[in-house]
């Protein structure tokens, strides 16, 4: 009767309309959430789904990591090993926001662990209802071959798929545990009293959500890495994986504490200990750049196809990304001093953006031809130099600008980006230097003439200016753009592909052709789908790089 009693007389303190006005939010924003989850986050777990098993039109055997190996080599498993490890480091991570929530508040948020238990259970039952599902909900193809396709059929066979007893009960089990996690939290809602509840409720089931991807994440790469050997033991071959993975991951951690170490004596420079901390960041540095020798080796065994398309791709933004800002910056502001013609300007550099890709690449393709009469051979011939193959040609640059000087037995490494590559990167350049530049003078608008003018009257130069006013307060325009960019050089696709010539060798084949071809031509479904989440991978984590990096150093104002 008192744990009744404290319900309604918590329940009578709480204000009513409150309760109200967020049960209308939640319903206002169920449509657009179902959404997200029906046709967003669903196709990227059947995307995994598809990757972990062998897929040509038809869902084939489970093969666990295959795909992954296929591409990366051993590689695949030091990733699926730091993905358990980023879990883990999520889970200390949202434990501790909680408690200094805890603390700056003053409050004691621990009964909510049981809703958040009960929802990290409901995400696990659901996972396992859709896991146990898509099998069945797939084999409709099958069971459609021979038949007068109708939609009642149709229809009847869906029916069927959820009615299988173990989806059935998978079902049941999910929306039972969906019932009790909203009631457990509506009631500690009443129990409790504090402010940020649906915060500390997130925090928590993020944190055991967290916990459970980690440890089943641990399990599957483990048991994947006993696969391996049991395949080289029936095999004879050499054994070799598990050493290298725990080398390569002793070398990570050494190089993270070597940072760490390096990072507290930058902090205090005058501090007794300097050189100490100095010297023992130096010893983790050297040691983890050692031990991780071991990657060349993994990478060794995964497909040459799928490196060589990122070794392209990291080409493209390398010489892409800087040259484009570099460029709109400076015509940024020589744009925004108001000079005659201005405007007029501003409409050409701005026309490459809003030209299609198709026919702005046509027209480089004429201009870039092999033939001597082309445009661009014409320009070189007048100007004394020899004309070049560009599109079919699969030599790097620095590896032709040093032939040309009587260099001999250049080594490939230090080749360079193909000459066809760099007819890309210079369409890609001239295609987006107006839109940046366009973001960089509406930054430019934003900055307080007042600055400026006292800058001019303490008798700064034009140079001092920029370096110490207007470049720091574009921080935040330059951190969108290079974001925006970097992202973009790793998903290009349409110019590229207009751009392939069979003579260029795959060279500008970037990571995103290669997972096409993989899908569209020769059919591989569940090993495309596994390069998809691999370049997934590498946009995420150039996007985390560039945000611990760069974000710092953003200025708002």
């Amino acid at each position: 009767m008192n744990l009744v009693e404290g319900l309604k007389k918590r329940y009578s303190e709480v204000n009513k309309r409150t309760i109200k006005e967020n049960l209308t939010g939640y319903l206002f924003i169920a449509p657009a959430t179902i959404l997200v989850l029906v046709f967003g986050i669903f196709p990227v777990f059947f995307a995994f789904y598809m990757s972990l098993h062998k897929w040509r039109i038809k869902q084939g055997a489970f093969i666990g990591i295959d795909n992954y190996t296929k591409a990366l080599g051993d590689v695949a498993y030091l990733l699926f090993f730091a993905v358990g490890l980023v879990a883990f480091v999520g889970v200390y991570i949202f434990i501790k926001q909680i408690l200094a929530e805890a603390k700056e508040r003053n409050e004691k948020p621990w009964l909510f662990i049981i809703p958040g238990l009960l929802f990290t259970a409901t995400i696990v039952a659901m996972v396992r209802w859709l896991v146990l599902l898509l099998p069945n909900f797939l084999g409709i193809a099958d069971r459609l071959i021979g038949q007068t396709r109708t939609r009642e059929l149709v229809v009847g066979f869906l029916k069927d798929a959820f009615r299988v007893p173990e989806v059935w009960s998978a079902m049941w089990l999910f929306l039972g545990l969906l019932l009790i996690s909203v009631i457990s939290f509506v009631i500690t809602r009443v129990i409790v009293d504090a402010q940020g509840e649906n915060i500390y409720i997130i925090k928590f089931v993020s944190a055991f959500t967290a916990l459970v991807g980690g440890v089943v994440t641990f399990w599957f790469t483990f048991s994947e890495i006993e696969k391996a050997y049991q395949t080289a033991l029936e095999k004879d071959t050499p054994i070799t994986l598990v050493p290298s993975l725990i080398t390569v991951t002793l070398g990570l951690i050494l190089l993270f504490f070597g940072f760490k170490v390096w990072q507290s004596a930058a902090n205090k420079p005058e501090n007794k200990s300097f050189w100490w901390k100095l010297g023992a960041a130096f010893f983790f540095l050297v040691s983890g750049w050692i031990l991780i020798g071991e990657i060349p080796q993994m990478i060794a065994s995964g497909n040459a196809d799928v490196w060589q398309g990122l070794k392209v791709t990291v080409f493209f933004s390398m010489f892409t990304v800087p040259f484009q800002l570099l460029i709109s910056l400076f015509l940024s502001i020589l744009l925004f001093q108001k000079l005659k013609g201005s405007n007029i300007l501003r409409i050409i550099y701005f026309l490459p953006y809003v030209t299609p890709a198709i026919a702005s690449a046509t027209v480089f393709k004429q201009l870039f031809s092999n033939r001597e009469s082309s445009p661009i051979n014409m320009l070189l011939k007048g100007l004394g130099m020899q004309p070049q193959a560009w599109l079919h040609e699969s030599h790097g640059v620095i590896q032709i600008i040093a032939e040309s000087f009587g260099a001999v037995d250049f080594p490939n490494w230090l080749a360079g980006p193909s000459l066809a590559l760099m007819v890309i990167i210079i369409h890609s350049i001239w295609t987006y230097v107006g839109y940046d530049t366009v973001i960089y003078m509406a930054g430019l608008s934003n900055i307080p003439n007042d600055l400026l003018d006292a800058g001019e009257v303490d008798g700064a130069s034009k140079w001092e200016l920029f370096k110490h006013i207007i470049f720091p307060l574009l921080s935040p325009t330059t951190y969108f753009l290079s974001l925006m960019a970097i992202m973009g050089t790793f998903k290009a696709f349409n110019t590229i592909w207009m751009f392939r010539e069979s003579l260029s060798l795959g060279t500008v084949d970037t990571f995103s052709v290669t997972v096409f071809l993989e899908f569209y031509e020769k059919l591989r479904y569940g090993y495309s789908t596994a390069l998809a989440f691999i370049l997934f991978a590498i946009i995420l984590s150039l996007t985390y790089v560039n945000n611990r990096t760069q974000g710092k150093r953003v200025f708002y104002g």
